[in-house]
């Protein structure tokens, strides 16, 4: 369900999972419009030479990411912050799932805070976070 409106929103709701585009060419066009262009973004068998695991997504492009699937959700919401914590990294080329879940919703100011987190196909949690919106009443 897409969010139009403070009042559609329920506290412990889960917001629709999002399947990120972690794919090297996707990097790629991420990587030069930010003007990072490296290796260890682009290339798995430079980043295993840097001692890497392969390729990786780079930090701001899965902030980006969470940033997404918060406007897949609510389209109007006014991001305001997202914290993130990145415990291991996520990898170009394998798929990740975005989830999330409402964790406090302020009737007085429209701010809500969502809880997401990074996982792979194994579950294991890449990247977790929090999020605060505005969402018009």
């Amino acid at each position: 369900m897409t969010i139009e409106k403070l009042s559609d929103i329920e506290f412990g709701e889960e917001l629709p999972v999002f399947d990120p585009d972690t794919g090297i060419p996707n990097i790629t066009r991420f990587c030069e419009a930010a003007g990072w262009m490296g290796a260890r973004f682009t290339d798995h068998e430079a980043a295993k030479k840097e001692g890497l695991p392969g390729a990786l997504v780079p930090g701001i492009m899965s902030q980006g990411f969470l940033a997404a699937m918060i406007h897949r959700w609510a389209p109007n919401a006014d991001i305001r912050n997202i914290d993130t914590v990145f415990r291991a990294p996520l990898l170009a080329d394998q798929p990740a799932h975005i989830n999330g879940v409402v964790t406090d919703i302020d009737e007085d100011t429209g701010e809500v805070e969502i809880d997401l987190t990074v996982t792979n196909d194994a579950g294991e949690t890449r990247v977790f976070g929090t999020a605060r919106a505005i969402i018009q009443a």
